[in-house]
């Protein structure tokens, strides 16, 4: 089993020992599974637990001070399955995956997926907050009780950040490919961004695989994953593919993102065009 895992992409980290300690586990563990989608599966969820990681605990907190959970899973045999949008919910990936593999969806959202986590046995009602994301909630001046225009407003000036945590796998025949996200700090309560679409956070086909981080509203208007797989397709290396699809993205929008890839030889490829961007492989 071949894995690779990012943990974001954006500013140099505080602690980058750390964080590539748990990365390196994290690749690890999926490494060690026997099945594509179980790896990473496993792979995020070292990652969700981690609160050095914008995903699980330690993810951010939306206008309403209220932490929500997004995750999408798929497989090159174009099964999928997402969710958004959940407050409480530590492990988002297994809420995803559970769609994939028990219902007939792709994507649920809000309280109606949190319900169906509770019914399928994943821990909801978690306490996702830490010291570091409560210190930085509570510095914050109170949120406007005036109109709606005011309220954009104001998320408009504070919206920030775009740490996701990933991983991809191959087995030497399928693929798999996950992405978490705790979101990005003070967006609108409700906000979706790019990790739960198909094709946009995470992506797969019997070429490849590929898992997204970054700004969310960009990848999601450049289908950032798609673009890399596509290349993967049309006869590039996991690499080259990885760089031109954020070459691409730079072309096209101004914000920054980072990708990571695998394809049928088995070897990766992972390109970024912001500060920084950690990643691990593992192969059992």
């Amino acid at each position: 089993m071949k894995v690779i895992v990012h943990g974001g992409a954006g500013g140099a980290p505080d602690e980058p020992e750390p964080r590539q300690a748990t990365l390196d586990r994290a690749a690890s563990v999926g490494a060690d599974e026997g099945d594509v989608v179980d790896a990473v599966e496993a792979a995020v969820r070292v990652l969700e637990s981690n609160e050095r990681f914008n995903a699980g605990v330690g993810g951010t907190a939306q206008s309403d001070g209220i932490i929500r959970t997004d995750a999408g899973v798929i497989t090159s045999a174009r099964e999928a399955g997402a969710a958004s949008g959940m407050p409480g919910v530590e492990h988002a990936v297994t809420v995803a995956r559970g769609i994939m593999e028990q219902t007939p969806h792709v994507l649920l959202n809000g309280v109606h997926a949190v319900d169906f986590a509770d019914d399928f046995g994943v821990a909801t009602e978690v306490d996702l907050w830490t010291e570091q994301t409560r210190a930085k909630w509570d510095d914050l001046d109170s949120y406007p009780e005036g109109t709606p225009l005011e309220h954009v407003e104001w998320v408009r000036n504070r919206f920030h950040g775009h740490d996701t945590v990933g991983a991809v796998a191959f087995d030497g025949e399928a693929f798999a490919a996950a992405t978490s996200t705790g979101g990005r700090w003070f967006a609108l309560a409700g906000r979706v961004g790019d990790v739960p679409q198909i094709g946009s956070g995470f992506y797969a086909s019997p070429a490849g695989a590929a898992s997204a981080t970054g700004a969310g509203e960009d990848i999601a208007k450049t289908t950032l994953t798609r673009r890399a797989v596509r290349h993967v397709e049309s006869g590039l290396d996991a690499q080259t593919a990885a760089e031109q699809a954020i070459a691409e993205f730079g072309e096209l929008v101004a914000g920054t993102a980072g990708v990571i890839v695998l394809d049928r030889d088995g070897t990766e490829g992972a390109a970024y065009n912001s500060e920084a961007m950690q990643t691990s492989v593992s192969s059992e």
